[in-house]
């Protein structure tokens, strides 16, 4: 995993804030984390060479996309800046559906930490007055439940087979990954 953070942080460390750009450092990060938390998963699937996990993942994403701005502009909510197309939160559910699909598929060593950086781009939306916490709870959770529609774990994390070995000895043999 060390590879793709070290090819992500490095464009990251590249990016500069558009001249004029009203937002805090904090703003920033929820706008580049929407991007560079789907396009990590997406890149851990290549990388891993998961094409069925990566064909999963789009399908998450792109009906995650499709409900969140269908609802955006059929409920079109007020924000707390007062424009509209607050609900659900657009940039959070983006995060949470890379984070979501990593841990779904991968496990938690892959998921904790996308949820603690998909957690931080909802944060940052709230802190920026551009979302209400329904917003993003909301947007959380539909990118959440889509992901647990789409996507199957790459592997069991237990396995119990039949064994037979030399000679007459035959047993149950139990594999437990954590």
């Amino acid at each position: 995993m060390t590879q793709y953070v070290r090819f992500l942080i490095v464009p990251l460390c590249l990016l500069k804030v558009p001249a004029g750009h009203a937002g805090s450092g904090f703003e920033t990060y929820g706008d580049i984390g929407q991007v560079v938390i789907p396009v990590a998963a997406a890149l851990i699937s290549w990388g891993e060479d998961d094409l069925e996990g990566l064909k999963q993942f789009g399908y998450s994403f792109a009906t995650t996309t499709a409900l969140v701005q269908g609802m955006k502009f059929t409920i079109d909510a007020e924000r707390p800046s007062g424009s509209g197309q607050s609900f659900p939160s657009g940039h959070t559910a983006a995060a949470f559906s890379g984070a979501s699909y990593l841990q779904i598929r991968y496990g938690w060593h892959y998921g904790l930490p996308a949820y603690i950086a998909a957690g931080a781009v909802g944060w940052s939306r709230e802190n920026a007055e551009q979302h209400y916490w329904r917003d993003i709870i909301a947007g959380a959770a539909i990118a959440t439940g889509i992901s647990y529609l789409f996507t199957t774990p790459l592997s069991r994390n237990m396995v119990v087979a039949p064994v037979a070995m030399q000679g007459d000895a035959r047993g149950v043999g139990f594999h437990y990954r954590y």
